[in-house]
């Protein structure tokens, strides 16, 4: 691997040029043997696990790798953090870097918790000295209690990812790669990570893969789809997301029961195609309200939404946003009830229909959402005829939210909640925007009824 800062650009963090990965696949491990004596007949066939990758991160970014098990990410992570050698091309990474790759990679299993600390952070390049002073600081983090005095080979996965991440923490790394690993600890644990790589984003460049799509689109700027060793798709974290997971969910049907389900990327552009008079109206309509906090409604076009997916058995033909009274709404100030309607129309019939819904924040994280699939079961499965045009209605009370654009997914399915197939899932079939923002923390608000401050008796 190349690593020389000279190769790579001061805002360049990462810069790889034509990389690829071959393995020698031997069909009986006798096959090995022979190959070292007969040069001239070849017993191994090629397996390219990563091949042509060309990327470049910039310096300070979060970037995302998404893909199947198998598709090369480790590999290409490896690579990066230089415990691998490329079979093609060039890697060059400028700055420190420190990774958190396979479950317990680089601990030895017969030291203690407390030995492993001094030998991975020596690796990483710190001296003896530095460990000293920030060992307790590491001990904290990790929260192994008496454990790390224990051989890491009696420690469950938690507790060696709790200790893995603990000593990358403090390393001071520039550049800082996570491989899936923040899905084996405990909740807490999660969530102290999160904190750390949150706080790491503001001077540090980070690697994240995870299978997690809520968490590669909260946390990374631009992501990469990898599939089968090759770059399938890059771009902006929640674009390449949303595609992949449709995709995913289309093999997946096809495998399982051999339906075909057809994927569609129409990029929106409903933000940019927003006229001035149109812009005009709606703060007319916000400055009549007096509204706190404002969502301006853009209507449902079939057009100009962002992925679809599914049969194409049912279609969804109007996502709509209305009052309690269903007058349509152009401006929506959280804390009032709503009605969301999505009007579908049958192209074939089908047994057990299920509508739903997700709102989502800018990132792409889904904030709440419902399916009929609960509120029906009483009056039995709901089926729908060729032709016909069905409507699914949720009422429910909009939460505040801070300023920003939100996007509403539809989604119509037939099956039960575990096993059901997509029939059209649109992903940003709505949007609304939040301005004047009343909440002042989080991603969701409620009604707040009282807020008060009272002096307690003293007994």
């Amino acid at each position: 691997m190349s690593s020389e800062s000279r190769d790579v650009t001061a805002e360049t963090a990462i810069e790889i040029r034509g990389l690829g990965k071959c393995y020698h696949m031997y069909e009986k491990p006798f096959h090995r043997l022979l190959q070292g004596f007969n040069r001239r007949r070849r017993y191994a066939r090629d397996f390219w696990a990563l091949r042509h990758l060309h990327l470049k991160i910039r310096k300070g970014e979060t970037f995302g790798i998404i893909g199947r098990n198998g598709s090369g990410k480790s590999t290409l992570l490896q690579m990066i953090a230089g415990t691998l050698t490329p079979t093609e091309g060039t890697v060059s990474a400028n700055g420190k870097v420190a990774a958190l790759l396979e479950l317990g990679s680089g601990f030895n299993p017969d030291f203690t918790g407390r030995e492993n600390v001094y030998l991975n952070a020596a690796i990483m390049g710190l001296t003896r000295q530095q460990v000293e002073e920030r060992l307790q600081s590491i001990l904290n983090f990790a929260d192994i209690g008496a454990f790390i005095d224990q051989p890491v080979r009696s420690y469950s996965s938690g507790m060696v990812v709790r200790l893995a991440f603990s000593v990358i923490a403090h390393v001071d790394a520039d550049i800082l790669i996570v491989d899936e690993a923040l899905s084996v600890g405990d909740a807490f644990f999660s969530q102290k990570c999160m904190r750390f790589l949150r706080e790491f984003q503001k001077n540090g460049t980070l690697l994240f893969v995870s299978h997690d799509a809520a968490a590669v689109t909260s946390l990374c700027e631009r992501a990469i789809w990898l599939d089968a060793g090759e770059l399938r798709l890059e771009g902006d974290s929640k674009a390449v997301v949303e595609m992949y997971m449709a995709q995913q969910h289309a093999k997946g049907r096809e495998a399982l029961v051999g339906e075909s389900i057809a994927v569609r990327d129409a990029a929106s552009a409903r933000g940019s195609a927003v006229t001035d008079e149109e812009r005009d109206c709606r703060s007319a309509l916000i400055a009549e309200n007096g509204l706190a906090t404002r969502f301006t409604v853009f209507h449902f076009d079939p057009a100009s939404t962002g992925i679809e997916f599914g049969t194409g058995a049912a279609t969804i033909q109007r996502v709509d946003l209305f009052d309690d009274e269903l007058r349509a709404l152009a401006v929506v100030q959280g804390g009032e009830i709503v009605r969301l309607r999505l009007v579908v129309e049958m192209v074939a019939d089908l047994e057990g229909l299920i509508f739903g819904f997700y709102l989502k924040d800018r990132l792409g994280q889904r904030l709440f959402g419902d399916n009929t699939l609960l509120a029906t079961a009483a009056d039995g499965p709901v089926n729908g005829k060729k032709g016909e045009k069905l409507i699914a209605e949720f009422r429910f009370r909009m939460p505040t939210m801070p300023s920003g654009s939100y996007l509403f997914d539809a989604a119509v399915a037939s099956g039960t909640q575990d096993d059901h197939t997509q029939h059209h899932w649109v992903h940003d079939a709505l949007e609304i925007k939040a301005s004047d923002m009343t909440m002042r923390h989080g991603l969701v608000g409620i009604p707040m009824l009282d807020i008060a401050i009272l002096k307690a008796q003293v007994q």
